[in-house]
């Protein structure tokens, strides 16, 4: 089952081959990534979607790794040049692809909505459903005019630990992590397993069906609302290190719910010996 249309955070492929076509197609940008491995360029040089300008995760979409954790935020004045140089205006729609799983796509749009574009959709099922469904790549040198886009952070909520330990207790904190590295079971990157005491375990996996692309809206709230997702409580969310947590803050935006996301995650917070750990199934 795949996604209801939503126009302001997701876009299908048929809509952007349709979209594509006119006047004022929007700014295409491709953010391939790999957890752990090189920087995935070349792949974007043998074939990308027309247009598409390759944005690298690793040094443009994060700040040196930390004390605030694998992949902090970069500096606004930074990301604003990275997003300037790709062609990114103010007033011109943006869209946002990675090779399918999304996260990478997401930790884009997230930084672009966080710093003011209100503008900006991630591909659903990204490249590989773009190629599935007969869409053209090509493997062209991309050449394009420098945006005017300004960064103002700000414009989505954004959390610290104490804030994240804080919403644990009066909110819905969920972990996007995979449900063995929530319960402590293994931990294969970070010093420490466990999660953040109160914090519900979502795994963001569970928001996409088997090809990739984001299950529907109604689908979506359901899966929240289990969680103890209601609307009346405020929602944060975080992950490893800032990345998959950006797909459930879009997953959730697809559900219809405002999210903030803990951008240091799980990396910042167990680099902290006196910073509790919680094990097992259970938030506490």
């Amino acid at each position: 089952m795949t996604a209801n249309s939503a126009p302001s955070v997701i876009v299908s492929v048929p809509e952007l081959m349709a979209g594509s076509a006119r006047s004022r197609p929007p700014v295409l940008l491709d953010v391939r990534w790999q957890l752990g491995g090189p920087n995935l360029r070349s792949e974007y040089e043998a074939g990308h979607l027309p247009g598409a300008v390759y944005v690298d995760l690793d040094r443009e979409l994060a700040g040196p790794a930390g004390a605030g954790g694998r992949h902090p935020l970069p500096q606004p004045e930074e990301f604003g040049a990275v997003m300037r140089r790709a062609g990114v205006s103010a007033d011109m729609p943006v869209v946002v692809y990675d090779g399918g799983q999304g996260w990478a796509a997401a930790r884009a749009w997230w930084l672009l909505r966080w710093t003011g574009h209100t503008d900006v959709r991630v591909l659903d099922g990204g490249l590989a459903a773009w190629t599935a469904a007969g869409g053209p790549v090509t493997a062209d040198a991309v050449t394009v005019e420098e945006g005017d886009f300004k960064p103002n952070p700000g414009a989505v909520g954004l959390l610290d630990a104490d804030a994240a330990a804080a919403l644990a207790r009066s909110g819905i904190l969920l972990d996007a992590r995979a449900g063995e590295r929530y319960r402590g079971d293994v931990e294969p990157i970070d010093p420490v397993g466990g999660h953040i005491p109160g914090a519900v375990s979502a795994p963001t996996a569970e928001n996409v069906g088997a090809d990739g692309r984001f299950l529907a809206a109604d689908a979506l709230r359901a899966r929240f609302a289990g969680l103890g997702v209601s609307g009346s409580a405020p929602v944060g969310v975080y992950c490893g290190s800032g990345v998959s947590g950006a797909h459930e803050v879009l997953a959730l935006a697809v559900a219809g719910v405002p999210a903030a996301l803990y951008a240091g995650s799980w990396s910042e917070w167990s680099a902290d010996p006196t910073r509790p750990v919680a094990t097992g199934p259970d938030p506490q």
